[in-house]
């Protein structure tokens, strides 16, 4: 297998649903690390099986050699109610992180959004759209979120997501226009982009400079297709099945490869599938992606060699 020229890890969620709960319930935090070791990947994010206790999530970590790179934190930003609470939540996690020895935190605003929004009602069917006030106020608590995340050794990674207010190519454009760059990142999401309608290639290249983390994510897109015309929602999205890694869907990644190789990417990038581990066994999934990833870098280096 090539050597990967950027730093490769691979997200628990592969493993153990975050959205869609019963998605591996029953998978321990032990075996996540055992496989990704096995993997031979040497970083991950947090996951809902991991430990909250400093001492023994780290102890567990460096049995294994893995570094604990990110973790997701919500914020509700948009609305100025909330902002004072989020912001001294968000020092919080952003004090987790740091002891952890992490480098960026993967944030996402969830107002308006159907699944994180807690104002929200189950009855509701559609994703709110952030009005003027919204932005500002969004732009507004995420430099100052940004601010405590550099405050701290951090960088704050804006997490495009898909049923989310920020989940169109206009939408994390306008985010990137509105925000300060020392203080507010991207987190370049591969398969958010595509289901947020996006080409991810044409997204790497307009944000490059501010993108500090990656997400390495397939689409199946026959399976998008058929959920859009459904009319269904993002979770329901996740049970179809319509997400996986890298190889597996419809994504041209040797594109983006060699975007990530002639740029000098040098960062984290973790590997997501966020689908049925039972029906798609993570660690023979994720092994089958990193050979098709390392092929095309392998061919890539032929190539210019030639």
């Amino acid at each position: 297998m090539s050597a990967f020229p950027w730093k490769m890890g691979i997200h628990p969620i592969n493993w153990v649903g975050e959205d869609v709960r019963e998605h591996g319930d029953e998978t321990t935090c032990e075996h996540i690390l055992d496989d990704i070791a096995a993997l031979g990947l040497t970083g991950t994010e947090m996951g809902r099986k991991f430990p909250e206790d400093r001492d023994r999530l780290r102890q567990l970590l460096d049995a294994r050699g893995i570094r604990l790179v990110s973790r997701w934190k919500s914020v509700l930003l948009s609305d100025p109610a909330y902002r004072e609470q989020e912001l001294a939540d968000y020092r919080k996690h952003a004090e987790f992180l740091r002891d952890m020895g992490s480098t960026v935190i993967s944030t996402c605003e969830v107002g308006g959004s159907l699944h994180f929004d807690p104002r929200r009602t189950p009855s509701e069917r559609e994703v709110i759209r952030l009005d003027e006030d919204g932005w500002r106020c969004l732009a507004e608590g995420l430099n100052e979120a940004g601010r405590i995340a550099r405050e701290l050794g951090l960088k704050l990674t804006y997490h495009h997501h898909g049923g989310t207010a920020i989940e169109k190519p206009e939408e994390f454009d306008r985010l990137m226009a509105m925000t300060d760059p020392a203080s507010v990142f991207l987190l370049y999401d591969t398969g958010h982009a595509l289901y947020g309608g996006a080409d991810p290639l044409e997204l790497l290249r307009k944000h490059y400079d501010r993108i500090a983390y990656i997400h390495l994510k397939d689409v199946r897109l026959q399976a998008l297709e058929k959920a859009r015309t459904d009319g269904v929602d993002f979770v329901t999205c996740i049970r179809r099945g319509v997400f996986t890694v890298p190889g597996d869907g419809g994504i041209d990644f040797g594109p983006i490869v060699r975007e990530l190789r002639t740029r000098g990417y040098d960062g984290w990038a973790m590997l997501e599938g966020e689908q049925d581990p039972a029906m798609h066994p993570p660690r023979e999934y994720a092994a089958r992606s990193l050979a098709y990833l390392s092929a095309l870098i392998e061919a890539q280096e032929r190539e210019e060699r030639e």
